[in-house]
């Protein structure tokens, strides 16, 4: 099965380690073999390990090493934060993020509601079993 996402001047990418967690940002430059030049519209421009990248499908067109103002245009152009809430991926994260910033009664509230749809899904259930049985 071939690649898909390859590293290359354009590629959005998800930081997944440091202090810029969880952060969209564009490769713009390629240093060598382990390292690349990203950017992001909220950053200060600085070289990351490749390792601390996930790429992600997202690709806009851009020139090698563009300016910050040429990179925010061709981001808005491409609709690269409303790809990236759209996708299986990036919506998984927002849940999660959600999920994490709830309080205990939150968590008692949700663990009260699936108590109730498991109810109504078993007395459904039964209703349908005795329907067949009969």
């Amino acid at each position: 099965m071939p690649f898909k996402r390859y590293v290359e001047i354009g590629r959005v990418a998800l930081v997944n380690y440091g202090k810029d967690y969880g952060r969209l940002v564009v490769i713009v430059d390629v240093i060598d073999q382990n390292r690349a030049l990203v950017d992001a519209p909220d950053m200060v421009r600085c070289q990351m390990n490749f390792k601390r990248l996930s790429l992600t499908d997202i690709k806009i067109d851009i020139k090698r090493v563009p300016k910050k103002k040429t990179l925010i245009e061709a981001m808005n152009a491409a609709d690269v934060k409303n790809k990236w809430e759209n996708s299986s991926w990036g919506r998984k994260l927002i849940v999660q993020k959600r999920r994490a910033s709830l309080n205990d009664f939150d968590r008692f509230k949700i663990m009260l509601a699936k108590i109730k749809k498991g109810g109504v899904i078993r007395q459904e259930l039964a209703k349908l079993k005795k329907q067949t049985a009969s």
